[in-house]
């Protein structure tokens, strides 16, 4: 992986002047249709805001340790993710972790609930995206800040023009980026998204029921709590607690305001005694879609496309399979 940083602090932002491609967002969605992109011999940059790939694939390091505190896991379902899978597997990036998780309903524990294999990753799902942008070049801390239709029916990033570009984001995010009488800013137009807050606590010991993972049901504070010792196999005395909707809409402008909130709630779930010894808070305003789509993505004559998890069912398979798609697509239509 080819990382420059650029755009921000004065620096002078890089110039892409004939580039086939640009695929704004550098999560799975936009590695992974990068890479289809490459692979068919199409020149292609990603544009990414932050300062690491990754996106909502994200973990948070303590002592060096990750701790997944954007995706918990993912589910396999179809064939060509399952093929992608195996190599990870293979290359050691992932492990099966459980097929079973605890289910809480109004704080109480009830009978637990059997589902698909969930998969997770010892270095944390982060890794995978990492591992997938490996060959591809990637400028970091770039901040685009429009992308419209040309006059010469190529599209342009911040002025400068391109074959096509694939904005891979949640809705929200690609909606300020484009023109809404586009067709691809009508498609992301009001598309609402829940916000989520993930908190870390790291404690000194284990002092709670076995469990991997648990959905909590009608609690005014918790959607989900992980135990991330036992997802990425270390057992580190590590929850990830996954907060409701209307918590993090209360917290916006000060998500650490709930972290004493969401410490109490999962110890009372759960019945710990002792206080954590750190905790870390992070907000995610677009952790997922209120409604599923059809289409795995969208793409335009004029050059604009769309990807990511919003593009079907809200999973990483989702947004993997939506990369892939529309590189595939946009690589027959360049003559890739």
């Amino acid at each position: 992986m080819t990382l420059t940083a650029g755009g921000r602090g004065g620096k002078r932002r890089p110039k892409f002047v004939g580039v086939g491609v640009i695929v704004i967002g550098a999560g799975i969605s936009g590695v992974t249709c990068a890479g289809e992109l490459a692979a068919r011999g199409v020149d292609v940059v990603l544009l990414e805001r932050a300062g690491d790939v990754g996106g909502r694939l994200a973990v948070h390091r303590h002592d060096g340790r990750p701790a997944d505190i954007g995706a918990a896991y993912f589910t396999v379902s179809d064939e060509e993710f399952e093929a992608r899978v195996r190599r990870w597997r293979r290359d050691g990036l992932v492990r099966e972790w459980t097929d079973t998780l605890a289910v809480f309903v109004a704080g109480t524990r009830g009978a637990d609930s059997p589902g698909p294999m969930r998969w997770a990753a010892p270095g944390g799902l982060r890794s995978l995206v990492t591992e997938s942008a490996r060959d591809l070049t990637v400028h970091t801390r770039r901040e685009v800040r429009e992308v419209r239709p040309g006059p010469d029916g190529r599209p342009r990033v911040d002025g400068e023009p391109c074959d096509a570009v694939v904005v891979a984001m949640p809705d929200p995010q690609a909606a300020r980026l484009l023109d809404p009488h586009t067709a691809a800013g009508a498609a992301v137009a009001d598309r609402e998204w829940d916000p989520v807050l993930a908190l870390t606590l790291g404690f000194a010991h284990r002092d709670w029921p076995e469990l991997p993972a648990a959905f909590v049901n009608d609690h005014p504070v918790l959607s989900s709590v992980a135990d991330d010792g036992d997802r990425r196999g270390d057992g580190a005395p590590v929850l990830v607690a996954h907060s409701t909707g209307a918590l993090a809409r209360a917290y916006d402008a000060v998500p650490d305001g709930a972290t004493a909130t969401m410490t109490a709630a999962v110890r009372r779930l759960l019945g710990i005694g002792a206080e954590p010894e750190w905790t870390h808070q992070h907000r995610w305003r677009f952790a997922a879609p209120w409604e599923q789509r059809e289409q795995a993505f969208h793409l335009d004559d004029d050059g604009i496309g769309l990807a990511g998890d919003g593009w079907g069912r809200s999973r990483v398979q989702t947004a993997w399979l939506s990369g892939l798609r529309i590189g595939r697509e946009l690589a027959g239509r360049l003559g890739g």
